[in-house]
């Protein structure tokens, strides 16, 4: 079956996304040294393993963080990449003009009420994240710190991830994977 015009622009939408989230997050790391673009990777390779082929997902989460991270806008991403995608990210997105309390307030509630596909992405960066603790010079307690800050966020998006996991098979293993990280670290194994 030939592929139409409309089949290749969502194609080469992941492509553009990649492209877009290198423009921007060339030679920037996150603040655990890793370099943003092998950390959005780890994201993407999480995606695609969970069986995910929905090219708009994909490129979000490409785009993660980069409303944040970047002085991207969100019409910015609208207009580029349209609005389903916009919307996926700006769902992941904190507020960072906001106070601290207000910011994480605001980010657990849209968190809470986010799509399937953005807590899917977010499981993928949790999961990403915390595997990337063994390659940081951070102090055991700062390590320990940041796994309970994901398992936060991993705590808000459980029960729908739960609900889901017949649908996407692979986050059973996702979080067999966060667990055997967090386990390290003292913390008690989610369970779904």
């Amino acid at each position: 079956m030939p592929r139409t015009r409309k089949n290749r622009s969502i194609m080469q939408i992941v492509e553009s996304a990649e492209l877009f989230a290198k423009e921007r997050h060339t030679g920037k790391t996150r603040n655990d040294n890793i370099p943003y673009l092998d950390h959005l990777k780890g994201i993407v390779n999480r995606l695609k393993n969970l069986g995910i082929q929905n090219q708009e997902v994909i490129a979000a989460a490409w785009l993660y963080g980069i409303m944040e991270e970047t002085n991207t806008t969100f019409d910015e991403v609208d207009k580029r990449f349209g609005s389903r995608i916009s919307v996926l990210v700006l769902a992941l997105h904190k507020d960072k003009n906001l106070p601290r309390n207000d910011m994480e307030k605001q980010y657990t509630k849209q968190l809470m009420e986010s799509p399937i596909e953005a807590k899917i992405i977010r499981l993928c960066d949790i999961s990403t994240s915390l595997k990337d603790l063994k390659n940081t010079a951070w102090s055991k307690n700062k390590k320990i710190k940041q796994v309970k800050k994901n398992l936060h966020y991993l705590n808000i998006i459980k029960s729908e991830l739960s609900s889901n996991k017949s649908q996407y098979i692979g986050i059973q293993n996702i979080v067999n994977g966060i667990n055997e990280v967090i386990s390290v670290y003292g913390q008690r194994p989610i369970v779904l």
